[in-house]
């Protein structure tokens, strides 16, 4: 499914993209671009910059970068279609009806069908549950406290113990390949379609659209594992979404409670909490995180007591604010889970441990007291240092230091002694790279380095973006064919055509070209690039050109000379090299 490349760029060009992107991200002014915590991956130090001559985003920590459309399709997690559509209601630009490529289409056809495998099979797995076959399943929820209300609310269901879905799918005319596709069943050819989920309680999982993308189901038996979830398919991903954010979204509490489990969730909105969210049988993500910042500020987080639950709130905690959150933890002792805090105190209560939960610093610190013997002298300034440490990790200095007479009060300890812990510990990490300029972050340990032929071509083209006038200077010398790895190869060739057509060259309208994410993310780096030649005399950047092309003309003529075959291509490609040694370019 497209639209004509015409009115795409019109939707472009009439959406700003620093009003586009700062109801979602705290922009502030730095020199000609706005800088502000990236969305995309948890951090603490700005590195996320938004250009408005360039009319694109780009992030120097984890390399997320694109134009107004990227943006849409990365932070709402939709197909590039979809944010035409959201760009160009936002811009008033009304769309024709749009024209179907084949294969845009049947990807198009494939998520509707999908979605609606998902709904018919939560309607099925509902329907066995108040049919006589679910007298089991009911009867689990009723034990556990919910009501009818309740039930419907979330959809809950039950499977029963054949395979009646798959009957009941094929019905309703799906076929094995696509049903295959769903996650809910696996095939072989000795037995056939056999169901995933089998004797289980069933939570379907929707999305912030009320839409069931996904289904999480508890054994009822000895059977493991004892929580089952769908496989990561076409419409469901679990690192993007939050049981009971479809509810908890309208809530109008400003804050979210964070649970670990379905029937935490559905038990505290039962008794009115309604901005209860639990991730997906995995620890909290920086997405998961990010998808929270859309709504709220703050999170309470409510895991289980247990030692297994403060280990996933400790890993939550420094998710949870490097999206920008502020962080508590409420104290459910002496119960376990919320689910069985309010059947024994009830709601009141709970709300009282709502009002009482400590911040996340004050629970690390708490639980790491824990591991100290304060009896014993050496242990107990262990302690100290220990404290210390995560003391430096505020970059506020007056937050450090509230911090700092907060801690110093709770344990006994003069201010000006725990000041000087922070200072040795500040010292003795003065040799470890904590920090990374944020222009040449993008070449960090977590992404693997560019070889040398592509590094090559997108140095190149981030210069010629940065300075068009390269383009005729170059052009005895170098054409777009002689960058020939994509992305960058497409790169160049609407590098050159922009050129020709205007002189100028329009970073976010070629961004437009690409609708791969990571294409786009890819040519985002080239024109954000922080180039180092900018600040060289005209004799080192002259040197440094000459290299970079003869290393280029050079990466093709080899290129070439793999598919040779003809002592006439052999030749041409033998003068090719001597031509490329007698190259000097200058300026």
């Amino acid at each position: 499914m497209y639209y004509p490349d015409e009115l795409v760029e019109e939707i472009r060009t009439r959406t700003d993209i620093v009003n586009l992107i700062s109801p979602y991200v705290h922009l502030k002014k730095n020199g000609s671009n706005y800088v502000g915590l990236c969305p995309f991956h948890s951090e603490k130090t700005p590195s996320f910059s938004v250009s408005p001559s360039k009319q694109m985003y780009y992030c120097f920590g984890c390399g997320a970068g694109g134009n107004a459309y990227t943006f849409v399709m990365e932070y709402d997690n939709v197909e590039f279609k979809e944010a035409v559509e959201i760009l160009a209601d936002k811009a008033g630009v009304s769309l024709p009806t749009a024209t179907y490529s084949e294969e845009a289409k049947a990807a198009s056809n494939r998520k509707k069908r999908m979605i609606d495998i998902h709904s018919d099979a939560a309607t099925y797995y509902y329907s066995i549950l108040k049919s006589p076959m679910g007298t089991t399943g009911y009867g689990y929820f009723k034990d556990r406290g919910l009501t009818d209300e309740t039930i419907l609310r979330f959809g809950l269901g039950y499977t029963g113990k054949s395979n009646g879905l798959y009957r009941y799918l094929k019905q309703k005319g799906y076929g094995d390949e696509e049903l295959n596709f769903s996650g809910l069943f696996t095939f072989d050819e000795r037995y056939g379609a056999r169901e995933k989920f089998w004797n289980r309680v069933m939570f379907p999982i929707m999305d912030a659209n009320n839409r069931v993308i996904a289904f999480g189901g508890r054994v009822l038996g000895d059977a493991l594992p004892k929580y089952l979830n769908s496989p990561e398919t076409q419409i469901f991903d679990k690192s993007r979404n939050l049981y009971g954010l479809n509810y908890a979204r309208h809530s109008k509490a400003k804050y979210f409670l964070l649970c670990e489990g379905y029937m935490d969730v559905i038990a505290l909105h039962q008794a009115g909490f309604d901005s209860a969210v639990a991730s997906l049988g995995t620890s909290l993500t920086g997405m998961q995180a990010n998808l929270i910042k859309r709504y709220v500020n703050r999170v309470i987080i409510t895991y289980d007591s247990d030692g297994a639950g403060m280990k996933a709130a400790l890993r939550a905690i420094p998710i949870l604010k490097g999206a920008g959150l502020s962080v508590k933890v409420l104290d459910m002792k002496p119960y376990k889970d919320p689910d069985e805090f309010i059947k024994n105190l009830g709601r009141e209560e709970y709300e009282k441990r709502i009002e009482k939960a400590v911040n996340g610093f004050e629970f690390e610190i708490s639980v790491l007291e824990k591991q100290f013997d304060f009896s014993d002298p050496e242990q107990k300034t262990d302690f100290y240092l220990e404290m210390a440490k995560k003391l430096l990790t505020f970059e506020d200095e007056l937050e450090r230091d509230n911090y700092i007479q907060a801690m110093a009060a709770k344990y006994n300890i003069r201010t000006e002694d725990l000041k000087k812990f922070v200072a040795k510990q500040s010292a003795s990490m003065a040799g470890i790279p904590v920090a990374v300029n944020k222009k040449t972050y993008n070449q960090s340990d977590n992404k693997k380095k560019e070889d040398g032929q592509i590094q090559a071509q997108a140095l190149l083209l981030t210069w010629m973006a940065n300075e068009p006038s390269l383009i005729d200077l170059l052009g005895e010398f170098l054409t777009e064919e002689d960058f020939f790895e994509e992305p960058y190869r497409m790169t160049a060739h609407y590098v050159y055509t922009d050129y020709a057509e205007s002189k100028t060259i329009n970073p976010a309208k070629i961004i437009n070209m690409f609708t791969d994410v990571d294409e786009q993310k890819t040519v985002a780096g080239i024109f954000n690039r922080h180039l180092a030649e900018e600040n060289l005399s005209r004799q080192e950047k002259e040197k440094v050109l000459n290299e970079l092309v003869k290393r280029i003309k050079k990466q093709n003529v080899d290129r070439l000379a793999k598919s040779a075959t003809t002592p006439e291509e052999l030749q041409k490609l033998m003068k090719m090299m001597i031509e490329m040694q007698k190259m000097h370019i200058s300026l």
